[in-house]
């Protein structure tokens, strides 16, 4: 699905660009830009917006259930928005083409970040309209130029986007009752969809750019378990999302587990600890054999669906985001691969937040709302040092003058 280099950039977008100026706001130039930013001060808020709204500190939105307010947004708010600014990004890196830019990227934002506010102050199917539209809008754009590149291999990313879209437009039906879903079972269809494109994607990226960090050292995985690994985890998401606990669900998490630990060990994790931009990676990818191993236990009652859930979404696909948004926004701006004290800070403020979210209410539930606090704070300092040092970058032409 994504080609990966090991050149001068080692960004994850590498491929043909054009270089020449262009006009226009250096932050609708490409789609990292606006759709980074965005998703980093959305996470900067929401979170200590949710925590205070379940302390009473704060109304939260009364268009819908808080909790589903909560779980559509961190789902379609902050992580589509970064996977969007990627293949944004991407797209016009693997086949040379334009992707949109200028009024047309300026209106994909401004549609998203209507969509955020709408959930707030709108009626709920202002919102639900609002919300349907951008996904779609980016899988066409992303297959044409795709198709017209004859770049077949990453079109399955594009079809991930329209399954994407499916399920939200599904959840905001069953909220509406047009449809007879409940829509947490929409929900949990996205977060698989999520998922099943970080393990894709991943499988790619990080053994990549860790043998371009560490050279000569070639970080094989056998094909067997590379293609047992995808297909079990997407039986097991499938089967999570479409039936009632059982065991046998239970039996694919857990094989799902030990595969995804199988995996990262052959990427060598241990051979990153010099190197911030790599271990952030290995270690939110470590989080999908712990979210799929309390995913197994959940489904035969011995845990509560929402540790293993938690696991995936802020353990594995935030500590990802955090990893990726760093890296190819400073490979996008010109900037070194090396990253400041202020961004690891950041990594390891995401990995707290995981740790607070997920295991401390497991080892210590008289603590639960404590932890929440301190994975809320954790959470929204990380992206506040995010926003720290990438605004001024991400609102700036490249320092080395090329287009992007």
């Amino acid at each position: 699905m994504m080609h990966v280099s090991g050149n001068h950039s080692d960004n994850g977008l590498q491929g043909p660009s054009a270089q020449f100026p262009w006009p226009g706001l250096p932050v609708f130039r490409l789609g990292f830009r606006p759709f980074y930013l965005g998703a980093a001060a959305f996470a900067l808020f929401a979170v200590p917006y949710w925590i205070a709204g379940l302390l009473g500190l704060v109304a939260l939105p009364s268009t819908m259930p808080p909790l589903l307010w909560h779980a559509h947004e961190m789902l379609y708010g902050f992580a589509v928005a970064v996977i969007v600014g990627f293949l944004l990004t991407a797209g016009k890196a693997w086949t040379g083409l334009a992707t949109p830019r200028g009024a047309k990227l300026a209106a994909m934002a401004a549609l998203w970040l209507a969509a955020r506010l709408s959930a707030a102050v709108a009626p709920y199917a202002v919102y639900a309209v609002l919300d349907v539209v951008l996904l779609p809008w980016v899988a066409f754009v992303l297959i044409r130029v795709l198709l017209k590149a004859g770049n077949r291999r990453n079109l399955p990313l594009g079809a991930i986007l329209l399954l994407l879209a499916t399920a939200n437009l599904s959840f905001h039906a069953a909220v509406l009752g047009w449809l007879d879903l409940d829509p947490v079972r929409a929900l949990h269809a996205g977060l698989a969809l999520v998922v099943m494109i970080e393990c894709v994607i991943a499988g790619r990226v990080i053994p990549a750019f860790t043998m371009s960090a560490l050279p000569g050292r070639q970080l094989t995985v056998p094909p067997w378990l590379e293609r047992t690994t995808l297909a079990t985890t997407a039986l097991s998401l499938a089967s999570w999302v479409l039936l009632p606990a059982n065991s046998v669900t239970a039996a694919g998490f857990a094989l799902a587990a030990s595969l995804h630990a199988a995996r990262l060990w052959h990427w060598q994790p241990w051979r990153t600890r010099a190197r911030p931009i790599l271990w952030v990676l290995h270690a939110a990818y470590a989080w999908l054999p712990v979210g799929f191993g309390l995913l197994a236990w959940a489904q035969l009652g011995g845990v509560a669906a929402s540790a293993g859930i938690h696991a995936l979404a802020v353990g594995a696909t935030a500590g990802l985001i955090v990893g990726m948004v760093t890296r190819t926004a400073r490979g996008h701006t010109g900037r070194p691969l090396k990253v400041s004290r202020l961004e690891v800070a950041a990594y390891l403020l995401v990995a707290v937040a995981a740790i607070a979210r997920v295991l401390l209410p497991l080892v210590a539930p008289a603590h639960t709302a404590e932890g929440l606090v301190v994975a809320a704070a954790a959470w929204a300092s990380a992206f506040a040092l995010y926003l720290w040092v990438f605004t001024p970058w991400l609102l700036s032409s490249r320092l080395d003058g090329k287009d992007g």
